[in-house]
């Protein structure tokens, strides 16, 4: 009986413990939610882009329960650490980024429709296995600096085959002041797949990346590089249906010539010959229309920009960016 009588105040004491350290846990919870929220934020604000409150939740890198998430939004809101500008949220309290916005995603559409028969055109070029619109028209968003990126998979061993066709067709487009529609800058081919730099900036391209030809080699392509869900659990990764790319008689005679040992040896001269004039560029500081350093990086399955250029700066400005948010937000709190 006394025993029974001693193990009822022990339980209590036990009971509100719980309670106590659960009303604690709350706000701690609600604070890694909001941090993730400012994270989100801060990288899209350094291209002056407002987000709606569901592609705030689609770009988180943790919280999955979207009430915990809108609680968590609204107390920033209320804290005015962040701001609500029409539809859309932003570290500044400035609505011309709403209008901005607004009247780049309508110039966004103008360009998909020639973004689309642009890869249409390209993917009938040899060897040309899947055409992506990547950048900040697969954001859909363009703005009178805005060129049509495109991200291409070649078959397996024969990118420098295909990059070269298309690179001569890109000297075509010069004469008809056509280049801005055709700029093909990220190759890689079937035999890698995978993203090699793993991080915040290549993860967002690989989840907004807007497949227009080759459906099964995009389906592949999304398999090899499931590691950038880790950063976007929410995301789905693959929402735009991709054409099968059709052979054209010039496809197949040109693969059909090059499909041997002959095809292998070009392709690996036609890759040497581009590094070479790279390495040249590079060299002699020479820069592109946007001022950013002519550097290739190339491999004999990818060719793309150096990632020690501009993807390095990106990342170092979102640190430094990340960092000055968070010590405002922490300065906020303890007032």
């Amino acid at each position: 009986m006394i025993q029974t009588m001693m193990t009822k105040p022990v339980e209590r004491i036990f009971d509100a413990c719980l309670i106590v350290q659960y009303i604690i846990s709350i706000p701690m919870k609600y604070y890694s939610i909001k941090k993730d929220i400012l994270a989100t934020l801060a990288y899209f604000n350094m291209f002056d882009y407002p987000l709606r409150k569901s592609e705030i939740f689609i770009f988180l890198g943790h919280c999955d329960d979207f009430h915990e998430f809108e609680l968590g939004l609204q107390e920033l809101l209320n804290e005015f650490i962040i701001f609500k500008i029409g539809e859309f949220y932003s570290l500044n309290n400035n609505y011309s980024l709403a209008a901005r916005r607004y009247k780049g995603n309508e110039k966004a559409k103008i360009m998909l429709r020639k973004a689309d028969k642009a890869a249409s055109l390209l993917s009938a070029f040899p060897f040309v296995r899947g055409i992506a619109v990547s950048g900040s028209l697969s954001k859909n968003f363009a703005d009178e600096n805005t060129d049509i990126d495109f991200f291409i998979i070649t078959s397996a061993n024969r990118l420098w085959i295909a990059r070269t066709f298309l690179h001569i067709f890109k000297k075509i487009t010069y004469l008809f002041d056509m280049q801005d529609l055709f700029c093909m800058n990220y190759f890689i081919d079937e035999e890698e797949l995978g993203i090699l730099e793993k991080n915040i900036y290549t993860a967002t391209e690989i989840a907004t990346i807007m497949p227009m030809c080759g459906c099964k080699i995009f389906d592949s392509f999304f398999k090899e590089n499931t590691w950038a869900k880790s950063y976007f659990p929410n995301k789905y990764m693959y929402i735009t249906p991709a054409r099968d790319i059709k052979k054209t008689w010039f496809k197949y005679l040109v693969e059909k010539l090059l499909n041997n040992r002959f095809g292998n040896s070009l392709d690996i001269y036609l890759m040497k010959l581009t590094s070479k004039s790279w390495n040249s560029k590079t060299r002699s500081n020479k820069t592109n229309g946007k001022g950013i350093l002519m550097s290739m990086h190339i491999g004999r399955h990818f060719s793309k920009p150096n990632p020690d250029t501009f993807q390095k700066k990106l990342l170092q400005r979102y640190d430094n960016h990340l960092s000055e948010i968070f010590k405002l937000y922490e300065h906020s709190r303890s007032y």
